[in-house]
């Protein structure tokens, strides 16, 4: 692994990762993103879309035979076997993707971002985490706008991560969401001050 120190950071959907990462990608950080991870990895061809399609069936693929994610997620956040069984097959190929992009860094310090931080338990590579949180409230209300999500499924799907207490549990940082861009833009740049220093 990366001798640079590794930064986790995580919150839960709608929380604003994504645009806290950027910033940080901003100042020539490298951001290995556990998401993309996710989607490299079931790209077409690759061997974790033959195991998906055989285990939920061919209606899983869109008519180009790429991931309906979209699908996926609903059918994994109704079914928690189901959910399991995806988790087992995935955890250790984007965990192998993860720590390879991890090593290529070659910044100060490197961001794994991952809203599955704490349970696919990768926090134990980080020498800080910091979470962004906002309220359940903020969560629904971005989620349903961003993906045109109905709140019964934002609510699953908040349902199936770590609950937000537990979240900041294992925070070093914290980075309130609430506020406007601005805010989040000169809390991004405090902590990278802060970050350099390690």
């Amino acid at each position: 692994m990366s001798q640079a120190p590794i930064i986790g950071l995580t919150g839960g959907i709608g929380s604003g990762k994504s645009a806290a990462a950027k910033l940080f990608s901003g100042f020539g950080i490298s951001v290995v993103d556990a998401d993309q991870a996710s989607r490299e990895v079931v790209k077409k061809g690759e061997p974790a879309l033959l195991s998906i399609s055989d285990y939920f069936g061919e209606e899983i693929l869109n008519k180009d035979g790429s991931l309906d994610r979209a699908k996926l997620r609903v059918l994994v956040f109704k079914d928690e076997k189901k959910r399991k069984w995806l988790q087992s097959l995935m955890y250790p190929i984007t965990n192998s993707w993860i720590i390879d992009s991890i090593e290529k860094s070659d910044s100060s310090y490197t961001i794994l971002m991952n809203p599955l931080l704490i349970e696919s338990r990768q926090y134990k590579w980080c020498r800080r985490i910091v979470v962004v949180d906002v309220s359940v409230e903020t969560q629904i209300d971005r989620t349903m706008r961003r993906d045109d999500n109905t709140r019964d499924q934002v609510e699953s799907i908040i349902a199936a991560q770590v609950n937000r207490a537990k979240r900041l549990e294992y925070a070093d940082d914290i980075i309130n969401n609430d506020q406007s861009p601005n805010d989040l833009a000169e809390k991004v740049a405090q902590l990278h001050r802060n970050y350099l220093k390690l």
